[in-house]
């Protein structure tokens, strides 16, 4: 790499992802740059890269960003709390702080930047085009929010900060479970691991979590250690006759449907909830409707629905603190980590074009496969 200039990889289109060489900016007192340690992929980037998401522009991906503090203004050190040398994580979204939404806290629809201005999803034509962590730096704009990262958190395990603080928040804050509630996760990747250790770390007194299949086996199989209480393979099991009998309840007081593009799953949240419970949907059905699903059911069983996008400040700093405690073995899960070279299989292990994909993927812009 020549000096002044930055490894990025540019989603040109859909299964384009090239190596670029981008310049790297000049700070002012404004803003900063991280040196990317390690970035953490989730279902949005393998959708990004096969081109079932397609903003219709060249970006550097990459929405889970842990690294040091390279160089930044002093207004921003003092702004964000941070000096050369500090390890952080970049939060996706960015706020400006004084718009209405972000004056009550829902900066995720700040007016000045909100979803159409996420890391890991802005124009490389926006200068200076460092926005996302699969590169070696990434550009610190002024309203970026920044969380400082536990010191014996290694880098690779750090980026769990994004899954857990939405198991936390989806988990959790929305919902508002509390101890003693019967909880059911639909979906066993990272989030839903992550939404059932946060669901029994609230003090939920049962909790269960669903897979569909072969490739969800392994992650069904860790699934004890994040908290769950029982582990269902729906494809081969009925999760709420399994529920009843094992909690010996009528149904969950909150249902957590984490599962991406399985449009089955919303029947079965709305069949395993009790009557009056809550569910959170944060997981997308990518269109194609929502087989088996009645909505008789949802009036006859007055249940709670309630959609939930994105994370905040509050759970993501509760996930770092999480993380950093050792409770769950986040260190432990089976991880594939791969340099800039090998991004491009490992998004296609993850969509399910190379076998089944890790329960956690990790990019090492400076490193290799690990």
């Amino acid at each position: 790499m020549s000096a002044g200039a930055a490894q990025a990889l540019v989603l040109e289109a859909p299964r384009s992802l090239r190596q670029h060489e981008l310049a790297v900016p000049d700070v002012g007192d404004d803003d900063g740059l991280l040196r990317v340690e390690a970035c953490g992929l989730c279902g949005t980037d393998h959708e990004l890269y096969t081109g079932a998401l397609a903003p219709g522009f060249p970006f550097v991906p990459g929405h889970e960003a842990v690294g040091v503090i390279e160089a930044v203004g002093d207004r921003a050190a003092e702004r964000w709390g941070v000096a050369p040398g500090d390890r952080v994580a970049v939060e996706v979204f960015q706020s400006c702080g004084a718009c209405e939404p972000c004056r009550r806290g829902e900066y995720r629809r700040c007016r000045r930047h909100g979803l159409a201005d996420m890391y890991g999803m802005i124009s490389t034509a926006k200068p200076p085009g460092l926005w996302g962590g699969y590169a070696t730096y990434q550009y610190l704009a002024p309203d970026s929010l920044l969380l400082p990262v536990p010191g014996r958190l290694a880098p690779e395990v750090a980026v769990a900060f994004n899954p857990l603080g939405a198991g936390i928040r989806w988990g959790v804050t929305v919902p508002g479970t509390k101890p003693g509630d019967v909880v059911a996760v639909l979906g066993c990747g990272i989030r839903g691991l992550s939404a059932a250790a946060a669901a029994k770390q609230a003090g939920a007194a049962f909790v269960m979590i669903t897979g569909a299949g072969e490739r969800d086996h392994l992650r069904l199989e860790w699934a004890a250690r994040f908290g769950a209480d029982l582990a269902v393979d729906v494809l081969a099991e009925d999760p709420v006759s399994r529920l009843r009998a094992e909690a010996d309840v009528s149904g969950a007081d909150v249902v957590v449907d984490v599962t991406a593009r399985a449009p089955a799953a919303f029947a079965q949240g709305v069949a395993v909830a009790r009557a009056g419970g809550t569910m959170v949907v944060a997981g997308t059905r990518g269109g194609g409707g929502t087989p088996g699903f009645d909505p008789d059911h949802v009036v006859y069983k007055e249940l709670r629905l309630q959609g939930a996008l994105g994370v905040d400040t509050t759970d993501y700093r509760a996930a770092l603190d999480l993380l950093g405690s050792g409770t769950y073995p986040f260190a432990d899960l089976p991880r594939m980590t791969v340099g800039l070279d090998g991004a491009a299989e490992l998004l296609e292990t993850m969509a399910g074009e190379r076998g089944i994909p890790p329960v956690h993927a990790v990019l090492v812009p400076a490193g290799g496969a690990g």
